[in-house]
């Protein structure tokens, strides 16, 4: 399982960047002055130019989220990204929150790398009862051809409570046991908000051979902790202006957040 995420990041302790991509068209804060592709291509190349290891794409700003997203959001999607591949220089995922088969059909139609997702799980939630089937997903992914595309397990959903009475480092070893996940991702309550550095922790010691990831809430005071215990981290809302999740990429917090990150690499 290792194999692919060492394909795609190599041998350092990947940060990768969200681009958020601005409210989708049938969604409620859809926006029709702004324009999308214009948008995601300033954080796309603010986070390339401050030197992040890889982006992933996502619609963030699709609120109130679903469970199974509109065709037309993940169309219109693919059409974003398809505009700016000629900007990308450096390896992308994508997240169709929370649909993983929308998801799925997603990076085999833009060629991502990887994916990122709850695959697994049952957990009470802001959308209400939320049940996860990785079989389904993976066996989806295999059926596009995109056996090679790594699938980044988020094992602590956000907005949610789990359902399992199982402590979280016995359902991430669980997790790689029954539904080979790539990665695992471990997040905080909401996006932006840490993942408690005692679950980073405890996850990794039971999975010392799987890379674990923080998910959400990586701060440019705290990601050198992060980085001495996880394998990566996937950061946002620390990127933006002001730090507020739902407004642009600040070139200047980018490239000061890497600055930061390379340095614990190191």
């Amino acid at each position: 399982m290792k194999e692919k995420f060492q394909r795609i990041f190599g041998d350092i302790k990947p940060v990768i960047g969200m681009v958020h991509i601005g409210a989708l068209p049938g969604t409620p804060l859809y926006d029709p002055e702004l324009d999308l592709v214009a948008a995601a291509r300033a954080d796309l190349i603010a986070l390339q130019d401050a030197g992040f290891d890889a982006v992933m794409f996502g619609n963030e700003n699709d609120r109130p989220y679903e469970f199974k997203v509109d065709t037309a959001s993940t169309a219109t999607m693919a059409t974003i990204i398809g505009q700016l591949k000629s900007d990308i220089s450096v390896p992308f995922g994508v997240n169709v929150l929370w649909d993983p088969m929308a998801t799925i059909a997603l990076a085999a139609a833009t060629e991502a790398q990887f994916v990122r997702e709850i695959f697994t799980g049952m957990y009470a939630s802001d959308m209400g009862s939320w049940t996860a089937d990785a079989g389904k997903a993976m066996r989806y992914r295999d059926r596009l051809g995109r056996s090679d595309l790594a699938m980044l397990y988020n094992i602590s959903a956000e907005f949610a409570a789990s359902l399992d009475s199982r402590s979280l480092a016995d359902r991430a070893r669980s997790t790689v046991f029954s539904s080979i996940p790539d990665a695992i991702l471990v997040s905080g309550q909401i996006t932006g908000e840490a993942a408690a550095m005692s679950d980073l922790s405890e996850v990794k010691a039971v999975l010392p051979e799987t890379p674990v990831l923080a998910n959400t809430g990586v701060k440019h005071d705290t990601v050198a902790e992060v980085l001495s215990v996880a394998d990566g981290c996937i950061v946002g809302s620390s990127l933006k202006i002001d730090g507020d999740t739902w407004n642009p990429i600040d070139p200047e917090r980018a490239s000061r957040f890497m600055t930061v990150a390379k340095a614990a690499r190191s």
